[in-house]
């Protein structure tokens, strides 16, 4: 269930303008990496598997995530974007497979082992450094055993960070920037990804620039991208793209 409407204003709801469009900021096509890892590791008929998408924003994850056969908790504080993410998830007949939830990351309690997928696409870089450190925790404890986590955040090489190499671009700044108050150092997400206490073997990781078109003016993003499983889980991923899979028509 949605939460109850409240305002349309941007003064309550930071994103309200970019979420509330037909063309939606961000698209509704899934983030790449999630959407190969949903390709090719996929659910048994029977399974019963739980996600969390925090910082969900228009739902694009979430409804990848439940026609993939996951039961989705959508958390954000952008209540526009919730009421969205169940608007699409009633047409797609999704519906049964997403909750939605109004809360801030740092508030909200993450049961050990509790979920299949833990999602996080801008949000760590959304709250001060130290609630990062502590929600990362917390989202990777509350990975199951052959669970699997996918995060994005904004690093200094964003023409929107104060740090550089960003701070010296002369790339577009976003119209959103203002919410991102937690650029990542290169490698920062990574390392995060290796220590020990998180455990986790990472399967891919990235850092790139990129050109959003979605929302706003054109503008320039600096990104870390890390897709990864807990550690000891070996699923059958072949790469994104996919390297080499076996043939469909193999015996």
């Amino acid at each position: 269930m949605s939460p109850s409407p409240q305002t349309d204003s941007t003064e309550t709801d930071f994103f309200y303008d970019a979420y509330n469009r037909d063309d939606i900021a961000y698209g509704l096509d899934p983030s790449a990496a999630l959407a190969a890892y949903l390709s090719q590791v996929k659910l048994p008929r029977s399974s019963k598997r739980r996600a969390i998408d925090l910082g969900a924003g228009a739902g694009r994850d979430t409804l990848a995530l439940a026609a993939a056969g996951y039961n989705v908790e959508s958390v954000d504080l952008s209540e526009r974007g919730l009421t969205r993410i169940a608007e699409r998830a009633a047409h797609r007949d999704l519906a049964d497979h997403v909750t939605t939830r109004l809360a801030d990351v740092r508030k909200i309690d993450f049961p050990a082992g509790a979920y299949d997928a833990v999602i996080a696409t801008t949000v760590l870089d959304h709250i001060p450094s130290d609630d990062a450190e502590t929600v990362w925790q917390r989202m990777c404890d509350s990975l199951s055993e052959t669970g699997f986590l996918y995060v994005q955040v904004h690093t200094t090489e964003d023409p929107g960070s104060g740090c550089p190499p960003g701070n010296t671009s002369s790339a577009p700044v976003s119209e959103t920037a203002g919410a991102v108050i937690n650029y990542f150092r290169p490698n920062q997400l990574a390392a995060m990804a290796v220590a020990a206490e998180a455990k986790l073997r990472i399967l891919r990781y990235e850092e790139r620039l990129e050109w959003d078109y979605t929302h706003g003016p054109e503008h320039q993003h600096g990104k870390a991208v890390l897709l990864a499983v807990r550690s000891g889980y070996h699923p059958p991923w072949y790469g994104q793209p996919a390297a080499f899979p076996r043939s469909e028509n193999a015996s």
